[in-house]
């Protein structure tokens, strides 16, 4: 159950790319403990959303805020130190390094010193900790892989263990099931729900409605950078602007969400 009080609010939202209206005055309320999906045909303007959010792009106009405070063109790094962390849908690593190096970064940060109460603490147990969590098995050599060597499923785990190194308090997932097999996606799934079980606000960016609408809450839609639609799974599926939206996308949205 979400807890009362906004964690993150977007306010008329807009990115223009020279002519191109990539977002187009968004606007929603994401409250604590709460999952949100975010859906829309390719070119909907999702991943812009994301990245406006997360300041790796600057608004046209409009404003974002997280936890009360306004955070409208920070740097990420600085958003991401305030508790907002996300997974890309083409990962960044540090290929070279093994995959529990890339989890250490992150626990370097200043936000985890600061949660440790001024210690990073034993940084390479709480790497593998973490990606035991992800279903990299720690006793195996695949924690000690360089990352560049692992499948494209475990690659998708490391980011997602690399943003919950940060300890967030909100996490956007930018099509993390995206390339992964129908068994990489059942096993990782129970995980997401995991985190969300536990208290932690994740927004989500996914093409797979079925397994999305499982675990969503809520679940916004765009298309052409607008929002067309807003409410639980099968509200938003009644809607005709929804139907219209995915004609020639989906082959039949509704039986994707049964």
């Amino acid at each position: 159950m979400a807890a009362q009080g906004p964690i993150l609010e977007v306010r008329r939202l807009s990115k223009n790319f020279g002519g191109v209206r990539a977002v187009h005055e968004v606007s929603f309320t994401l409250r604590r403990g709460e999952f949100l999906g975010v859906i829309g045909p390719n070119g909907s303007g999702k991943t812009t959303l994301v990245n406006l959010i997360t300041g790796f792009v600057k608004p046209s106009s409009g404003s974002v805020f997280f936890k009360g405070a306004e955070i409208t063109g920070k740097a990420p790094y600085k958003i991401a130190g305030l508790g907002l962390a996300r997974t890309f849908q083409m990962v960044r690593l540090f290929y070279n390094l093994p995959a529990y190096k890339n989890v250490i970064i992150p626990l370097c940060s200043p936000r985890v010193k600061r949660l440790r109460g001024g210690k990073y603490g034993e940084k390479d147990d709480a790497a593998i900790d973490i990606l035991d969590d992800m279903g990299f098995e720690r006793d195996s050599f695949v924690p000690y892989k360089p990352a560049g060597s692992l499948p494209h499923g475990y690659l998708k785990r490391l980011d997602l263990a690399r943003a919950l190194a940060l300890r967030p308090e909100l996490l956007i997932l930018d099509e993390l099931f995206s390339g992964m097999s129908m068994s990489e996606v059942a096993s990782t799934l129970p995980i997401i729900e995991r985190l969300n079980q536990e208290g932690l606000t994740i927004v989500m960016i996914e093409h797979r409605l079925k397994e999305l609408f499982r675990v969503v809450d809520r679940v916004l839609v765009l298309n052409f950078g607008m929002k067309i639609a807003e409410g639980t799974p099968s509200e938003v599926m009644e809607s005709d602007a929804v139907k219209s939206a995915y004609l020639g996308i989906e082959v039949d949205v509704e039986a994707q969400a049964g």
